[in-house]
């Protein structure tokens, strides 16, 4: 099981109230839409801190790098892209191959 960890940080003028909202309410109806995409999850820091590098971190998994690369070409796949660059001012994705140990 592939599985993409993309750490996000609200963009520059953006509340945390606003940013929160948007990662665990809006942002995953785009995310159903992604095709092929076997679970969705997002992290949200516990409190604001301007000073952390990252408000959140959304994780995706897939059943292989080349279905990732299959759902993220569909049109669900760029308009969840779009719309998480329309809200964050940096995103750091890493594809990770997951080692269940316990």
């Amino acid at each position: 099981m592939i599985k993409v960890m993309s750490l996000m940080k609200r963009k520059e003028g953006m509340s945390f109230a606003d940013y929160k909202k948007w990662a665990l309410e809006e942002h995953p109806k785009l995310a159903r839409g992604v095709p092929g995409m076997k679970k969705y999850q997002v992290d949200v820091v516990v409190k604001d801190d301007p000073a952390n590098t990252y408000d959140s971190v959304s994780e995706m998994w897939f059943e292989s790098e080349e279905a990732m690369a299959a759902a993220f070409a569909t049109d669900g796949g760029k308009a969840a892209g779009a719309d998480a660059a329309a809200h964050v001012s940096n995103r750091v994705r890493v594809v990770t191959q997951e080692h269940p140990q316990f």
